[in-house]
């Protein structure tokens, strides 16, 4: 099984990457030959500092190692590194109908919020689709929000196997469906988009405040507090404490007595706790960079052993070898 992930280097990394994302994708190593990548190319499409794309990308890459990802069982890669992602792209794009990019609702919402449309972010789907088959992917795991787009890529795989003969695996999405859409600071999905983060490796005093500050009700510290699905301080908590704690401050709440600080003081603590040894090991990166590059370099090389194989095969298909 070849378990295909990549995340965009826009920004630093949350709760929401974290558990959406990451800690799925580390799990995954044990169970088959896993394949992430820094969608540097997907940055592109709402990042336009090349210095602070330079500077995510690498932030990434510590953040990931940091956390788990083992280049010993993972090939770990920069997307530009992989510079056969982007004639596969073209070639699916030459396939991939208007209308089904636009029933996109990831394109949708990004102009909805602001962001000035262009050529990448509505082709973006297709990219992404190059990610996965250019590697004969198995499983793809991604958040609720990024479903839709692997739905995408199963489309354009089987569009191109009907067209030029049976050429592309054909991908199967999974999610975390408990913990794929981390809500954020003001009770809306966890994004960088809405400034609504808390950091993986945020500083300690900026992420106190950060987690001080959760919108939460009106209710004293007397009154009984709501469950979980209208708490979002509890919901957080659940993430990055044992259950039994999370569940003995629900009860607590629920039964009254006991205020929203030192709930908002606890979960501080244990998000503290949560990543304490990996920002030890985050620092021990940051020290050795040299190692980092040499992962990054070495995880490119291994990517694009596999992506040759498969690019000629969609070559010879279409005619263009």
């Amino acid at each position: 099984m070849r378990i295909l992930s990549g995340i965009q280097p826009s920004g630093a990394l949350h709760l929401g990457n974290y558990f959406g994302m990451m800690l799925p994708s580390i799990e995954l190593q044990m169970q088959g030959e896993a394949y992430y990548f820094i969608a540097n190319y997907h940055s592109m499409t709402s990042l336009f500092d090349a210095a602070e794309r330079r500077k995510h990308t690498l932030d990434v890459a510590l953040d990931f190692l940091a956390c788990g990802l083992d280049p010993q069982r993972s090939v770990f890669f920069r997307q530009s590194d992989v510079p056969e992602v982007t004639e596969l792209a073209w070639m699916l794009t030459t396939l991939a109908p208007m209308g089904l990019l636009e029933r996109c609702t990831s394109y949708k919402d990004k102009v909805a919020r602001g962001i000035s449309p262009n050529h990448g972010l509505f082709a973006y789907p297709v990219l992404m689709a190059a990610d996965i088959l250019l590697y004969d992917s198995n499983i793809v795991p991604v958040g609720k929000d990024q479903k839709q787009h692997v739905e995408v890529t199963r489309d354009l795989a089987v569009k191109f196997n009907e067209t030029y003969g049976q050429t592309f695996v054909i991908p199967e999405p999974r999610t975390r469906e408990a913990t794929a859409l981390v809500p954020g600071t003001d009770g809306q999905k966890m994004s960088k988009s809405y400034g609504n983060t808390i950091e993986i490796f945020g500083e300690e005093k900026a992420t106190r405040k950060r987690i001080m500050g959760l919108v939460m009700d009106s209710r004293t510290p007397a009154e009984p507090k709501p469950d979980a699905d209208q708490n979002l301080a509890i919901q957080l908590l659940r993430l990055v404490a044992p259950p039994a704690v999370a569940t003995d401050y629900e009860d607590r709440l629920r039964a009254g007595g006991m205020g929203y600080g030192d709930l908002k003081k606890a979960l501080f603590e244990h998000y503290w706790n949560y990543f304490a040894a990996a920002r030890a090991r985050r620092a021990e990166l940051a020290a050795n960079l040299d190692h980092v590059e040499r992962v990054l370099a070495d995880g490119a090389n291994r990517a694009r052993t596999v992506a040759a194989v498969v690019l000629k095969r969609a070559k010879r298909a279409s005619g263009l070898d």
